[in-house]
């Protein structure tokens, strides 16, 4: 059976395509899984190789900018090849890394080049499942889709440190590269059941992407080394990416993308939202440990009744912005982090509990607003561009966290929040954790602004209006 591309044709096998919903679901996990779960295991790697921090950041970092462009690079592959062929292409790369990874864990730089091919394989997991659901269902399914894929992703998220502190601890760190191996076992379903599609001719720009990783990576190596010559490079490299995809035949991201005000508006939200969330979560087991005394089981099981209740409410996300509209369950989302942080900041050696209250409502809110921004993109972007845009959206929102956290890990370094600011903060040990937070609010209540003032108030499409 084949494809063109178009809405009908898409709508037309549905019915098969449904089979692969549980398999979707099942390999997203997987995938926004491994993007934390080796977070809490660098002491451990530090030690066997006798690295400092900035060595051993790379095992985190080289990951998140493979995986952060090949979202893109995949994303723009889906316009040009079937989603069938490249999603196995992907799992297998993803399995490739695992097994490389655990056979040579005596030797760190296989240890960075099995988590460079981890990220490249992973990456097409969340940039073709998006480009599957926004091709092959309805704007009402894809609402919900959205919703359940999101509580799925929040849930890895929070539930990473946790296992990965876990298996690390009870076994070797090398048993986190085994993780991600059981998505393999989707691949004979996705070969069945996902339609042999007929994809426009094109060519991949090298250029453009060898480009766009140098400026992703410069970005990353600068704020976590502070190099001038990093930023110099990077700015460097992104004036000649521009140049390059103004004057490239078929370039690496369309030009055209960013003439869209509403979908620059949502590149810039999903940056600031997914990096403060992420430097939140950085943040606090921090806290948890400098503040309260708690050890790692004890801020594990603090941070999981957020991660578990990320699983519910991302359903009810879904399901809220197919009846009420994407910009309704954005302005919900946002108002739930704004919220949250000002209560964490708050409530920072007081009873540690209302910290774990205060996760749960931003976990919530983090569901929400990942799910309508998501929708609200597939809404602005017309369907030729959905594959390249989504993914470059993808890859916007996963790099924040590795730079925005990094910023944040200097600021606390140079301790340049520890004076008295917040009025309800005495203790002189909260100080920098209490006005960081708020700090961190107040990005929230920007974006809340930035997206009224670009979306307004009422949805842009309904959910019966084709894409």
């Amino acid at each position: 059976m084949e494809l063109s591309g178009s809405t009908s044709q898409s709508q037309a096998n549905v019915a098969g395509i449904k089979k692969s919903v549980p398999w979707i679901y099942f390999v997203i996990f997987f995938a926004v899984l491994n993007e934390s779960v080796f977070n809490v295991s660098t002491p451990s790697i530090a030690r066997q190789f006798g690295l400092d921090a900035a060595g051993v950041s790379w095992v985190v970092t080289v990951f998140f900018i493979m995986f952060g462009m090949g979202m893109v690079i995949f994303g723009k592959l889906s316009d040009m090849y079937s989603v069938k062929k490249l999603i196995t292409i992907g799992i297998t790369l993803y399995s490739v890394g695992s097994v490389l990874g655990f056979a040579f864990q005596g030797w760190y730089p296989v240890v960075i080049l099995s988590r460079a091919i981890q990220g490249a394989g992973g990456s097409a997991i969340p940039a073709l499942v998006f480009v599957m659901v926004a091709r092959f269902f309805t704007a009402q399914e894809r609402g919900k889709m959205f919703g359940i894929i999101t509580s799925i992703a929040s849930f890895a998220v929070g539930i990473g440190p946790v296992l990965g502190g876990y298996v690390a601890g009870s076994f070797h760190w090398s048993y986190l590269y085994l993780v991600p191996l059981p998505v393999l076992i989707a691949i004979p379903f996705f070969r069945t059941y996902l339609p042999q599609e007929r994809r426009g001719a094109g060519t991949l720009d090298i250029i453009g992407a060898l480009l766009l990783g140098v400026v992703v990576s410069m970005l990353i190596l600068f704020t976590t080394e502070t190099q001038w010559r990093y930023l110099i490079i990077a700015l460097i490299a992104l004036a000649l990416f521009i140049l390059h995809i103004r004057r490239a035949k078929e370039p690496f991201v369309d030009p055209a993308l960013f003439v869209n005000p509403l979908y620059r508006t949502a590149l810039i939200i999903g940056f600031l939202i997914f990096g403060t969330v992420m430097s939140v979560m950085f943040v606090i087991p921090l806290m948890l440990s400098k503040v309260y005394g708690l050890n790692t089981e004890t801020i594990g099981l603090i941070m999981f009744p957020g991660a578990i209740s990320a699983v519910i409410f991302g359903k009810i996300a879904g399901n809220m912005t197919v009846k009420r509209g994407s910009h309704f369950v954005v302005y919900l989302g946002l108002t739930f982090i704004a919220l949250s942080l000002m209560l964490q900041s708050s409530s920072i050696g007081l009873w540690v509990w209302y910290i774990g209250i205060a996760l749960i409502m931003m976990y919530i809110g983090f569901s929400f607003v990942q799910t309508a921004l998501t929708e609200s993109v597939t809404q602005i972007l017309p369907n030729k561009q959905i594959g390249v845009g989504m993914g470059l959206f993808n890859m916007t929102s996963t790099i924040s966290g590795a730079l925005v956290t990094a910023l944040v890990a200097k600021a606390m370094e140079q301790n340049m929040f520890a004076f008295p600011l917040h009025p309800l903060i005495t203790d002189v040990h909260a100080y920098m954790y209490g006005n960081l937070i708020l700090l961190i609010s107040f990005i929230v209540v920007g974006s809340a602004l930035l997206y009224f003032v670009s979306f307004g108030k009422k949805s842009a499409r309904t959910a019966d209006e084709p894409v």
